[in-house]
C-alpha cells in the first residue's frame, strides 16, 4: 500500500514545508508545495492553472473536461499548515504501523493527495461528459484568501473540501470570529498606588466573565450537526517593566459560532460584558472590535451530493454517513459563492499537535470513493 502512487505523493507532499507565514512569520509558504502538485497534475494530462494569491503564494487548479457537457465537479484542498514548534521532525514523512506521520498529514495533504490521484485515475479513463477541477489552495490556516480567489473565479454544481472527517460525510461545520479586548488603564510608579490603574487586572474582570459565558455557551441545546458555541482567550498581551503599573492590557479571543450566531452576535456579547462592568466601576475603561469572522456553514438537505458521495464511499469500502463538524473549512467559501460544499477525507490524529499522522488505508479509501463520485456525478 505504500507504493501506492497516492501514498507516494502524500509522503514528497508532507517532506515539503508550506508553514503559512501568515500564521509564522518569515515562514516558506506554499511556493515550493504548489509548485509539486502542478507538476504532478501537468503529468496526469489536466490542463494546468497557477493563479498568485500573494507574491509567492499560488492556488493551482487543474481541470479535466470530458468529452460532451455535463455538471462541473470540484476537489478542493489547502496547501498550507500551521507551524512546527515542538516537532522532532515534522517534514519526515515517516510510515509506521500504517499511518503516515508528520505536519500536515492528515490537516490535510493526506486529502490534497487523495484528490489529486482520483484525478490521475480519472484522466486515464476519461470523463463522459461535465468537467472535474482540482483546486489546491493557499491560506486556510489564517484567512482563507485562496478559497476567496478561487470561488471568485471558479464555478461548479457541487465540490467536496477533502479535510479529515474520518471518511464521514460532513453536511456541515461551526464559524469562528476574532475579536480583540483592550482594558485602559494609567502608567505610574510601582511605588504610587493612587497615581496607577492596573490594565492587567481589570483585564482579569473580562476573564471572569468569558469564563462564565463559555460555560453558558456550551450548556445551551447543541445544534445537531455542530454542537454548541464556545469561545476561548487566544492570546493575552500587557504591561511594559515589573516596577510600572500597566497602562494597557490586550487579550485576542476566538468565539467559535453555529448557524444563528456570526462575528456581530460575538462581538455584541463581549461588549454586554464591558457595559456590565464599566456600571460598576465608573473608572473601569475597555473596548473591543471585531476582528475577522467566518460563518458556519450547511449544506441544504435535499442537495443530492450528500448522498451521492455516502453512495461512493459506501462503494469504495467505507462506512460512512452524513455528520457535522466542529473547525471551520473553506466549504463555506465555495458555499458563500454558490458552489454547494461538503467535507470528506481521511482520518488520522494530531491536528495542529506535536504529533500527526493519518492513517494510510483511508487516504486510499478517500481516492477510490472520489474516484467513484466523479464517474457517477459527471
Amino acid at each position: 500500500m505504500s507504493d501506492d502512487p497516492c501514498i507516494s505523493l502524500l509522503r514528497e507532499l508532507v517532506s515539503i514545508d508550506s508553514v503559512n507565514p501568515s500564521l509564522v512569520p518569515g515562514a516558506c509558504g506554499e511556493g515550493a508545495i504548489a509548485a509539486a502538485v502542478a507538476e504532478r497534475m501537468r503529468g496526469m494530462g489536466l490542463e494546468v492553472h497557477v493563479e498568485e494569491v500573494e507574491r509567492g503564494r499560488p492556488n493551482v487548479i487543474g481541470v479535466l473536461d470530458g468529452l460532451q457537457p455535463g455538471p462541473t465537479l470540484m476537489f478542493c484542498g489547502h496547501l498550507d499548515t500551521v507551524g512546527v514548534d515542538g516537532m522532532a521532525a515534522p517534514f519526515s514523512a515517516v510510515d509506521r504501523d500504517g499511518r503516515l506521520y508528520g505536519r500536515g498529514a492528515q490537516d490535510m495533504k493526506a486529502g490534497v493527495a487523495a484528490m489529486v490521484d482520483a484525478a490521475r485515475l480519472i484522466a486515464e479513463r476519461g470523463l463522459d461528459r461535465g468537467r472535474l477541477i482540482v483546486a489546491a489552495v493557499v491560506d486556510e490556516e489564517y484567512e482563507s484568501i485562496g478559497a476567496d480567489a478561487l470561488a471568485a473565479e471558479w464555478k461548479a454544481d457541487g465540490a467536496v473540501v477533502t479535510e479529515p472527517t474520518d471518511l464521514q460525510v460532513a453536511v456541515g461545520h461551526k464559524g469562528f470570529a476574532w475579536l480583540e479586548i483592550d482594558t485602559i488603564g494609567r502608567a505610574a510608579h510601582g511605588s504610587r498606588p493612587l497615581d496607577g490603574r492596573d490594565a492587567i487586572l481589570r483585564m482579569g474582570r473580562i476573564l471572569q466573565r468569558l469564563e462564565a459565558l463559555d460555560r453558558e455557551l456550551q450548556s445551551r441545546p447543541p445544534h445537531p450537526l455542530m454542537g454548541t458555541g464556545s469561545l476561548h482567550a487566544s492570546i493575552i498581551e500587557g504591561g511594559r517593566e515589573l516596577s510600572s503599573y500597566p497602562d494597557r492590557c490586550r487579550v485576542l479571543m476566538e468565539r467559535r459560532t453555529i448557524a444563528g450566531e456570526n462575528g456581530q452576535t460575538a462581538l455584541e456579547e463581549v461588549l454586554a460584558i464591558l457595559r456590565s462592568l464599566r456600571a460598576g466601576d465608573p473608572e473601569f475603561e475597555a473596548e473591543a472590535a471585531l476582528r475577522f469572522a467566518r460563518p458556519a456553514y450547511e449544506v441544504a438537505p435535499d442537495h443530492p451530493l450528500p448522498q451521492a458521495l455516502v453512495a461512493s464511499a459506501t462503494h469504495a469500502g467505507c462506512a460512512t454517513a452524513t455528520t457535522g463538524m466542529s473547525f471551520w473549512t473553506d466549504a463555506a467559501v465555495l458555499a458563500g459563492a454558490g458552489v454547494p460544499s461538503v467535507l470528506f477525507g481521511p482520518g488520522g490524529a494530531g491536528l495542529h499537535s506535536i504529533e500527526e499522522y493519518v492513517n494510510v488505508g483511508d487516504v486510499i479509501a478517500c481516492r477510490d470513493a472520489l474516484t467513484s463520485l466523479a464517474r457517477s456525478w459527471c
